[in-house]
């Protein structure tokens, strides 16, 4: 299994990120934090690298549900989501959900990662259109 789910598209860095804020809006995703890594390492290293983002999505009702199954999860949330230039295209790349599971070892979070694997492909999929 991968832990991560992608996309490659071909168009701007700027309107795949906003692309991507409102597929998971869309899913029931609020954007709790942004990080800049391009701008974070020129102003704290002084190096030159291509875009990316990390987005730290959040469903409140699926990070509640798994919160009850599993209290120490909030170690793994929010879900990251990353948005970087790679040349001309865009890649876009999520946690797979699915690697909760294999990291707490806590069957009972199976069908916690499946619906929210389930809504991460659908934001994913929007993305790729």
């Amino acid at each position: 299994m991968s832990y991560g789910l992608s996309a490659t598209v071909d168009r701007p860095f700027a309107t795949v990120v906003d692309e991507v804020k409102e597929a998971l809006a869309e899913q029931g995703f609020g954007v709790l934090t942004e990080i800049d890594i391009k701008a974070t390492l020129k102003k704290k290293l002084d190096v030159d690298v291509e875009n990316q983002v990390i987005l730290g999505a959040c469903n409140p009702k699926y990070a509640h549900h798994a919160l009850q199954v599993e209290p120490s999860i909030g170690l793994l949330l929010p879900c990251n989501v990353v948005v970087r230039s790679e040349g001309d295209s865009t890649i876009v790349e999520m946690i797979n959900p699915q690697t909760m599971v294999d990291v707490t070892s806590n069957a009972e979070m199976g069908a916690v990662a499946g619906e929210v694997t389930a809504l991460l492909e659908a934001a994913l999929a929007k993305v790729r259109n």
